[in-house]
């Protein structure tokens, strides 16, 4: 009986640490994203308003060839709309789940935990 009560205080203790590991990766993520959200909603802002009034200057430099301008700036635009489309699907795919350390460390306790009871 006091085997069983060691195992049950050892599988709460272990229990107890991945739940505090787990609220720090909570925390992380959640600083990282807000980060990365007000960023890139300022990145979008300036850019925006560069773009425009990168093409407004083209096209009043270049009046007499206004449409060829308007033409270049657009196929310039969708061809970059389409690379950052497909940067962000790859990097998308290839970031990590949300708690992937805590539940691999939970996985490897009770892989331990069952060595430990087989062992008994």
């Amino acid at each position: 009986m006091a085997v069983l009560k060691n195992i049950a205080a050892t599988l709460l203790e272990a229990i107890q640490t991945r739940l505090r590991l787990a609220v720090n990766e909570i925390e992380a993520h959640k600083y990282l994203a807000l980060r990365q959200l007000w960023l890139a909603v300022a990145l979008l802002f300036c850019a925006w308003l560069g773009l425009l009034l990168t093409v407004a200057l083209a096209v009043m430099l270049w009046w007499e060839q206004r449409v060829l301008v308007l033409g270049l700036f657009t196929l310039l635009f969708l061809g970059l709309a389409g690379y950052f489309y497909a940067a962000l699907r790859r990097n998308s795919a290839a970031s990590t789940p949300l708690l992937a350390i805590s539940l691999a460390e939970l996985q490897e306790d009770l892989r331990q935990l069952r060595e430990t009871t087989h062992h008994e």
